[in-house]
């Protein structure tokens, strides 16, 4: 079973983040320079929420707000769904479907230890199924 620590322990704990007093503008900017799709919200060393394309999409560009005025608290997304590093790649994604988010930061208690993405996730299961059917055409050629 691939858990969310065996995901983070290849692709890294990296984690871009934002304070929620920055405004929406700074955020977009953050995630173009970085190439993700989303920044979690830290609040001192309190991850407090999640900023992604889509919160920009619906809850400013939709609603007529200016992203240089707006503060990434006002539109972020609450409360945070998290995960710890013993969940299965297939529970993360039934809590992901269920909670639906694309994005879900991995702590231990209170430490963060790095976010798994809808896309980590279906890439690890990819990868697990190509190696069941390796190890299966190779049990039935011998």
């Amino acid at each position: 079973m691939v858990t969310l620590a065996h995901i983070l322990s290849s692709k890294g704990s990296a984690v871009f983040s934002i304070a929620p007093d920055a405004t929406v503008y700074d955020a977009l900017r953050l995630m173009a320079e970085r190439n993700v799709g989303a920044l979690l919200i830290v609040d001192g060393h309190r991850p407090v929420g999640m900023l992604s394309e889509r919160d920009y999409a619906r809850k400013v560009i939709l609603e007529g707000r200016s992203s240089l005025d707006t503060k990434v608290h006002t539109v972020m997304t609450t409360p945070l769904t998290c995960c710890p590093p013993s969940h299965s790649v297939e529970a993360a994604l039934a809590l992901m479907t269920h909670t639906r988010v694309r994005h879900l930061p991995v702590m231990e208690g209170d430490t963060l230890l790095g976010m798994v993405s809808i896309g980590d996730l279906v890439k690890s299961t990819i990868a697990e199924q190509q190696f069941t059917i390796e190890q299966l055409e190779q049990y039935i050629t011998t």
